[in-house]
């Protein structure tokens, strides 16, 4: 195990978590908690693990995207990052990125999210 956990700043957490309770349907992640300050994601595997939150910045300042920074989430599935990346694109993203084969044999598809963070669905098809 690497991560514990990952968090995304978010200009409107809140409008972002509508955003990314649609994209994430195909993955079997969910919202799984909600406070004034972040919202969490877990997999329908294990809801009682927060894996993603979108939050408010501590310090106030404004939430920015990191330039050369991703996330790629799991997919069980070719069709998984199919769906993944047209309800992304169809609610707001921009697309980094068409599913298709990779270099690495695996199977993926790049979008940046409503603030700008890049994002992406990898199936293993190894």
């Amino acid at each position: 195990k690497i991560l514990g956990f990952v968090m995304l700043g978010s200009k409107d957490f809140k409008e972002s978590s509508k955003f990314y309770d649609a994209i994430f349907k195909p993955l079997k992640i969910k919202r799984v908690v909600i406070t004034e300050n972040y919202v969490g994601y877990g997999h329908l595997d294990e809801p009682n693990e927060v894996k993603f939150y979108l939050c408010k910045p501590r310090n106030g300042e404004p939430a920015t995207y990191g330039n050369g920074s991703m996330i790629a989430f799991l997919a069980e599935s070719k069709d998984a990052v199919n769906q993944f990346y047209k309800i992304a694109l169809d609610n707001g993203a921009v697309d980094e990125g068409a599913p298709g084969l990779r270099s690495d044999g695996n199977y993926y598809a790049y979008i940046r999210d409503l603030d700008g963070n890049k994002i992406a669905a990898k199936s293993n098809l190894k």
